[in-house]
């Protein structure tokens, strides 16, 4: 996996957070149809950009983006 491809599924998670008032880990799987290592890619590259809040709840991770 190189820089470009995780760029390319940080746009996916992006939108899919885009469109959607939060998702867990298993919903933005299921939305992108990315695999975890790709996922957890994408997430680390929008949290260090820091476009993306996340948080536990109720056991699992709640991903949602952070609007200016």
């Amino acid at each position: 996996m190189d820089r470009e491809e995780i760029g390319l599924n940080a746009g996916l998670v992006w939108n899919a957070l885009n469109e959607s008032e939060g998702l867990t880990l298993k919903g933005l799987k299921k939305v992108t149809k990315l695999k975890d290592k790709q996922l957890y890619a994408a997430l680390g590259w929008l949290s260090r950009e820091d476009k993306v809040t996340i948080e536990e709840v109720e056991g699992d991770l709640l991903v949602n983006l952070i609007k200016y």
